[in-house]
């Protein structure tokens, strides 16, 4: 399965690395760890947006560039195989045209389906991170896996796993992270440079108090939802992820088993970040049109509002909570 990497890079001088519109650390990290181990090739990596303010304790984040290269030959698309969280390429027609008429291959480790249009190889397997998944084709394809590289894979599963305590974690994820750590990955230098990059400003901490207030409890307490308006995402995004602000919190609030913080765009686009308790995140994603893993998912839909969002969710998680009776929950 793996052959596919190293079969696409051949006969390629130039590679552009893609992370979606929505970059995260895990996709940070994994196409940080592209670009050092692939050596043979020269590399452009690529976000349709600027790399938020949080995630820059990524020593490397600066390489990630806005404007799209149009001269690769070929393009490698990361923790993604969703068209959706890909709408900004695909929406551009020189983008659009280049992805039809060049190689690309999609490395993802998320479960839901792959539904890009445009031909493409993929490699995709459940697994932690996507970062994880690149590590293991490095290591079956004997690449170079040097000390930066796993420094990015390092970082991008423990920011995937919410520092090695999710669900999704396995005794194998375990023994990866002791074979980056004997590549030269220093959890605890990585972890403090973390710790003073998420640090939070004033303004911050005063906003984080605003969300707190604004929370809407469901379902005697079981679905807690919080709407982060266009305004609020052009104010304090770029200092600090919302999401990341009020997911964290409802995390811990007693009762709460599935939390969700939707934002709304001029354009009528509505996204949702959720997390759960129970094993069900991916399916209320899959409701919406959206997808990720089974406590940790999002979604991303048109001609509706907050309202008739939470609506949705209120109607149909019952069922779904239903099913999952006798399952142990876990800490969202």
């Amino acid at each position: 399965m793996y052959h596919k990497f190293t079969e696409f890079l051949q006969n390629k001088k130039r590679v552009c690395i893609i992370q979606a519109e929505n970059p995260d650390g895990d996709s940070l990290g994994s196409a940080i760890a592209l670009d050092y181990i692939l050596q043979q090739t020269e590399n452009y990596l690529y976000c349709p947006v600027d790399i938020p303010k949080y995630l820059h304790y990524f020593e490397d984040w600066s390489r990630v560039e806005i404007e799209f290269d149009y001269k690769a030959d070929g393009y490698i698309i990361v923790d993604t195989a969703s068209s959706i969280l890909l709408s900004k390429l695909l929406d551009d027609t020189a983008i659009r045209n280049c992805l039809y008429n060049k190689p690309v291959l999609v490395i993802d480790h998320h479960e839901s389906e792959d539904d890009l249009d445009f031909p493409h190889e993929a490699i995709i397997e459940p697994l932690p991170a996507c970062a994880d998944l690149i590590y293991k084709i490095a290591k079956a394809e004997n690449l170079t896996i040097n000390k930066p590289a796993a420094e990015a894979i390092y970082s991008a599963i423990s920011s995937d796993t919410l520092g090695l305590v999710s669900q999704s974690v396995t005794a194998d994820t375990m023994h990866t992270m002791a074979e980056l750590i004997e590549l030269g990955a220093n959890p605890a230098e990585l972890d403090e440079r973390r710790r003073e990059f998420m640090k939070k400003s004033q303004r911050i901490l005063s906003y984080k108090a605003d969300l707190i207030k604004r929370v809407d409890y469901s379902l005697d307490g079981q679905l807690a939802t919080v709407l982060i308006p266009f305004e609020e995402i052009q104010q304090y995004s770029d200092e600090y992820n919302p999401n990341v602000l009020i997911l964290e919190e409802l995390r811990l609030v007693e009762g709460v088993v599935v939390a969700i913080a939707i934002k709304t765009y001029p354009d009528g686009k509505i996204t949702g970040k959720i997390r759960t308790s129970k094993p069900i995140a991916e399916q209320i994603a899959g409701y919406f049109g959206g997808g990720g893993h089974p406590y940790a998912a999002g979604f991303r839909t048109y001609d509706t509002n907050y309202s008739e969002v939470v609506s949705d969710v209120v109607k149909f998680l019952p069922g779904l909570l239903t099913g999952c009776e006798g399952i142990d929950e876990q800490v969202i």
